[in-house]
C-alpha cells in the first residue's frame, strides 16, 4: 500500500474518531497536522507571531466545528483543516489589509534542501535555484503561489488539493501546470542576458 494510501485511510480514520468528539483523537490530529497547517499559514502571510496565532484560532475552530457536529461534509480532516485555514487567512487579509511577504527560509532555522548523492557545483546551483524561486514566490497571483505551497512545500496530494480548493482534480492539475509556467516565466526572465543598446 502507498505511503499515500495509508496517511489517507489514518486521517479518515481520525476524522471518524473526531465526529465522535473524542478529544484525545483531536491532541492527536493536532500533534500530527499543527506543523504543517503553521507552515502553510507562515508562507501565506509571512509573519512568525501572525502565523502562530492564526493557526491556533484554526484549531480552535476545527475543535468548535467538532463540537457543534458540522464536520459531515468533509472527506478528510486534513481537507478540514485546510480548508480552516484558507478561510481564516482570507479574513486576516480582510480585517488587516496587509500585503503577504513570503519567505522560504524561517527566521530561526534556515530551509536546506539536502541531496548526499550531488557534487558540489549541482549543489551551489541549486542553491542558487532555490534562492531565485524564493525571491520570484510572492511575485505570483495568489491563487498560484497557494497552490504552489500546497503542493511542493506542504507536499499535499492533487486530491487533497481539490478538496480543500473545491475544485475538480482536472482543474487542480491545470492550475497548478499554469502556476508552474508562471514561476518558470519569471525566472527565465531574471535569467535572460540584458539587452545592450
Amino acid at each position: 500500500m502507498s505511503i499515500n494510501l495509508v496517511k489517507k485511510f489514518k486521517d479518515k480514520q481520525a476524522l471518524s474518531k473526531l465526529k465522535s468528539r473524542d478529544k484525545e483523537a483531536f491532541i492527536k490530529a493536532y500533534d500530527e497536522n499543527v506543523k504543517d497547517i503553521h507552515r502553510f499559514v507562515y508562507f501565506k502571510i509571512g509573519g512568525r507571531e501572525e502565523a502562530n496565532d492564526l493557526t491556533s484560532m484554526i484549531f480552535l475552530k476545527a475543535w468548535n466545528h467538532i463540537q457543534n457536529k458540522t464536520l459531515e461534509d468533509a472527506k478528510t480532516l486534513r481537507a478540514l483543516l485546510y480548508k480552516i485555514a484558507r478561510n481564516a487567512i482570507v479574513d486576516y487579509y480582510r480585517d488587516t489589509g496587509n500585503k503577504v511577504t513570503v519567505s522560504l527560509d524561517d527566521e530561526d532555522k534556515h530551509i536546506d534542501v539536502i541531496d548526499e548523492t550531488e557534487n558540489p557545483q549541482e549543489k551551489i546551483d541549486k542553491q542558487a535555484d532555490l534562492e531565485l524561486i524564493k525571491a520570484k514566490l510572492p511575485l505570483l497571483k495568489e491563487e498560484y503561489r497557494e497552490i504552489i505551497i500546497m503542493k511542493f512545500i506542504n507536499d499535499l496530494t492533487l486530491e487533497e488539493i481539490a478538496d480543500i480548493s473545491q475544485k475538480s482534480k482536472g482543474n487542480v492539475r491545470v492550475l497548478l501546470h499554469r502556476a508552474l509556467n508562471a514561476l518558470r516565466e519569471l525566472v527565465e526572465a531574471d535569467n535572460r542576458p540584458a539587452i545592450q543598446p
